[in-house]
């Protein structure tokens, strides 16, 4: 890994990366090579994951194929450089923005969306210019593989390389002169990449998690907020950072919303949803186990039912409280915890009292409350009256704040992501105004003083 890192960089020096027509051709590259393994690529995430080919499609491929997309057709625009303004006492003079790769970048991604985190963020890390090594999940072995076939197939390992393995193999990454580290998953270990990046001075995207609240007051349309709730957590049957991790429902409202939940729960996947061939599973059987207990000990009011077997665990709904051991940490599977609620800023506070979460869902049809809201709760991003979609629109940035990660990407936002903005001021030589230079007068200073009020 040292060698490759080293030749990353005398690759990135020699200046090959630059170009708008190389940056180009290796996006392109990398949508044929996709496009190519669509059927290898959907064998393997039914193998790790269970997953459905449509959402596999949905959730993986469809989303890395937007974001290249997104790529190509702006990137003449973003590798243009920024013309900003000038304050008039550097009169005359220009300023401009450069947007420049940092080099050699370390994508680290995780096993629940093991294809669409790992090439999303690399499609902007190659629009940005930069060579990269991507780490997937050890957890999604057959996915793994995959992007492996894709990535050596397509690029040279001096300019894209693919790192296999587990946690020796994480270490090793880490303990390598990269010049930005991009890792998504959890918090524990992103603090580990964050103190190992520190003794090299090395900037980090860190995209978490946490517990993602989802409001539902008593304006809100029951029946659209159950669909969209359980929509939304049960994608990949509840792996996803961004799912609704807790239900927080009003009071007058909330028997209905369960009632409406369990519909749509039998809607989706039938009386016994562990029968149904498109029902995800959980990664493996630590998790299922974590996730086992986490039922054991808790108040289920609907599923509840397991297979170790296929590690697979039915859609439940628990009625909760703050105390009760399933709201102590993220969820990362399918269980839904209720709590009720009586005014909106006892819910609030009750949210700003804990980590700030990746996202937060708000389902009214209120518009004090929405901006109530918006306005009051940190949190990284979210929807009103829908779930999750908010990462797939690639006009907006994806990310979280304080516990639940730093920086953002998606779309545009993406190349920033990968590139330092340089700023540089170019001053002409027709003019050279006195007043700068020594020895100054009370006069200079006061129209100094004018120019920089």
């Amino acid at each position: 890994m040292k060698e490759i890192v080293k030749s990353q960089k005398e690759l990135y020096k020699s200046g090959l990366t630059m170009s708008e027509n190389f940056r180009r051709l290796q996006l392109e590259k990398l949508r044929e090579g996709i496009l190519e393994h669509q059927g290898e690529i959907c064998q393997a995430l039914r193998k790790d994951l269970n997953k459905s080919e449509f959402e596999t499609y949905e959730t993986e491929t469809g989303m890395v194929l937007e974001e290249i997309s997104c790529m190509l057709k702006h990137l003449h625009r973003m590798m243009q450089p920024k013309r900003v303004g000038t304050p008039i006492v550097h009169f005359p003079s220009t300023s401009k923005i450069y947007s420049e790769p940092y080099g050699s970048v370390l994508i680290m991604a995780p096993w629940n969306y093991p294809l669409q985190l790992a090439l999303v963020p690399l499609a902007g890390c190659i629009a940005a210019g930069n060579c990269a090594v991507v780490k997937p999940s050890n957890y999604s072995p057959a996915t793994s593989a995959v992007i492996k076939k894709i990535i050596t197939e397509n690029f040279p390992p001096e300019y894209i390389s693919v790192a296999e393995g587990g946690r020796e193999v994480n270490q090793d990454l880490l303990d390598q002169p990269f010049d930005y580290i991009f890792f998504t998953g959890g918090t524990t270990v992103g603090k580990l990449v964050m103190e190992k990046a520190a003794k090299n001075l090395t900037p980090v995207t860190l995209e978490l998690g946490g517990k993602s609240p989802c409001i539902v007051d008593e304006t809100a349309d029951i029946t659209v907020s159950a669909r969209r709730i359980i929509w939304g957590k049960l994608l990949n049957a509840g792996q996803t950072c961004v799912a609704p991790d807790y239900v927080l429902a009003h009071e007058s409202i909330c028997d209905k919303l369960i009632e409406q939940m369990k519909k749509y729960i039998v809607g989706f996947y039938g009386e016994r949803p562990l029968q149904d061939g498109n029902y995800p599973k959980i990664i493996n059987e630590k998790h299922y186990d974590r996730l086992a207990s986490l039922v054991e000990a808790s108040n289920v009011i609907y599923g509840g039912g397991m297979n170790p077997d296929t590690c697979q665990i039915e859609p439940t709904l628990i009625q909760a409280d703050w105390d009760s051991e399933i709201m102590k940490d993220e969820i990362f599977g399918p269980l839904l915890p209720v709590l009720k609620f009586s005014n909106l800023k006892e819910a609030a506070d009750a949210i700003k009292d804990r980590p700030k979460p990746l996202a937060l869902y708000y389902f009214t049809t209120s518009a004090a409350g929405k901006d109530f809201v918006t306005r009051n709760i940190s949190y990284g991003g979210g929807c009103i009256n829908d779930t999750i979609v908010h990462l797939a629109n690639p006009n907006i940035p994806f990310g979280g704040v304080g516990a639940s990660g730093m920086g953002s990407y998606h779309g545009k936002e993406s190349f920033k992501t990968f590139s330092h903005r340089k700023s540089v001021l170019e001053k002409k030589n027709w003019l050279d105004l006195p007043i700068r230079y020594a020895p100054n007068s009370p006069r200079d200073l006061k129209l100094l003083k004018f120019l920089m009020k």
